[in-house]
């Protein structure tokens, strides 16, 4: 079950069921949007670095170290995954 938001995009329900065979191009973008953020490393003009996007790809910030882009995640109530 899902709810549609005004500019007819999906959000999910807490606690409902997601039929991966009738999911749209939105519910599937979305999915681990608010959970989960990706840490990979970079390379910026200042040297190495670690980028944190958002489960969508959206870049969300630049940590000197990957113990430090995780901790940046977690205070935000987001899981770390890294990219490599």
């Amino acid at each position: 079950m899902d709810i549609k938001t005004h500019d007819g995009t999906a959000n999910f329900v807490p606690g409902t069921v997601l039929d991966i065979h009738h999911i749209s191009a939105a519910q599937l973008a979305g999915l681990g949007m608010e959970e989960i953020a990706f840490v990979k490393p970079v390379m910026t003009e200042n040297g190495p670095a670690f980028a944190i996007h958002a489960a969508d790809g959206t870049p969300m910030a630049i940590a000197s170290n990957a113990p430090l882009a995780a901790a940046a995640i977690i205070q935000n109530d987001m899981v770390p995954s890294l990219v490599h």
